[in-house]
This record gives C-alpha cells, sequence and structure tokens, in this order.
C-alpha cells in the first residue's frame, strides 16, 4: 500500500554547502539520503515530498557539517499481506516470474500463476499453461494477491514477497479482460 507518512530525521549539512542553508537545501538532502531506503515498520521510502520544519543547527565537535532535525513528508510503499496489487512481470526463471511492484519485485511461484500447471519455456522466456494453453512472460501486466512478507531492511534487495494469483480476477491482466468478454457474452 501506498501511503503519506509525517517523518522526521537527522540530516547533515556539509561545510561546503552551509551558505544554501535553506528548507530546499534541506529537502534535496533528506532525499539523497532516504529515497530507495528500507524500514521494516514503514516499508519502502519511494519519494520525500515536503519539509514542514527544520529544526536549530546543531554543530557536534569535531564535525565539520552542521545537522539538522526536519519533519518532512514522504511516499512510502508498504507490502500488506493480503493486499491485491497490479505489477509488471520483470523476470522469467525456471520456478515462476519475478513481478516488479514499484520499489519492490514479488515472486509468483509456477505453482501460483493459475490452477493450470504452468512450466517454463526457456527459448522464449515464458511460462507456458498444459491445459489452458496460456502464456505469461516479461513485460506482462498482472494482478496478485499477497501471500507473503519477509522484510530485510539491512539489504531490502534480500526482503522477499510472494504473490498468488490463483484466485477468481487475479492473474494476467489479458486473462481477466478474456474472462469478462467471456461474462458478458453469456449474460
Amino acid at each position: 500500500m501506498y501511503k503519506k507518512a509525517r517523518l522526521v530525521d537527522t540530516v547533515r549539512v556539509p561545510p561546503e554547502r552551509l551558505d544554501e542553508v535553506s528548507e530546499e537545501l534541506v529537502l534535496e538532502l533528506l532525499q539523497d539520503k532516504l529515497e530507495g531506503m528500507c524500514d521494516e515498520e514503514l516499508g519502502w521510502i519511494v519519494a520525500v515530498t515536503d519539509v514542514h520544519e527544520t529544526g536549530e543547527g546543531k554543530i557536534l565537535y569535531n564535525e565539520g557539517g552542521v545537522f539538522y532535525e526536519a519533519e518532512f513528508d514522504a511516499v512510502v510503499f508498504e507490502p500488506l499481506d493480503q493486499e491485491v496489487l497490479d505489477g509488471k512481470v520483470a523476470q522469467t526463471v525456471s520456478f515462476g516470474l519475478f513481478v516488479n511492484l514499484g520499489p519492490v519485485e514479488a515472486l509468483l511461484h509456477a505453482s501460483q500463476i493459475g490452477d493450470d500447471y504452468f512450466s517454463f519455456d526457456e527459448e522464449n522466456e515464458r511460462m507456458h499453461s498444459r491445459e489452458t494453453n496460456r502464456e505469461i512472460g516479461v513485460g506482462d501486466a498482472v494482478r496478485g494477491r499477497i501471500v507473503t512478507v519477509s522484510i530485510d531492511e539491512r539489504n531490502p534487495r534480500e526482503s522477499k514477497i510472494g504473490l498468488t494469483a490463483r484466485q477468481a480476477g487475479l492473474g494476467k491482466h489479458g486473462w481477466l479482460e478474456e474472462e469478462s468478454q467471456k461474462e458478458k457474452a453469456e449474460n
């Protein structure tokens, strides 16, 4: 889930930039410091948007920069268990698909793509179903439900998010459109 959060953090203004201290500079330094970082409780900080308040600078002994505490808004992505999300297939591997959800990728295991058995077509880098003759691969839009979340804030790229698409209303967008058209034709 994407959400807006009001946060407080300290930012260091280096000595060579002390003559340009402003909310714009504090915003820039916060963006450089925090965007892309992961926190186990918050999730991924996607963007720092506004600085609301900057405290007085503090000088520490034996440190050339000045430290400012700032209150600011940030856009945060927190993957929630059972949340339904749309993404694009970023990579196809023998055991499933990696789906780009924005700041993070999730695994859609081959056993969770659909009710049919899906196997890996290495030559075309796609997953192919046995009975329904459906294919899914890199670039395809997909809707899935989060079934597992394990965030590693020290190494965010090692975080693990698992998806399923084995429920009604989930799967490759093209398949969902086909099912919708089929329902309309039957009614």
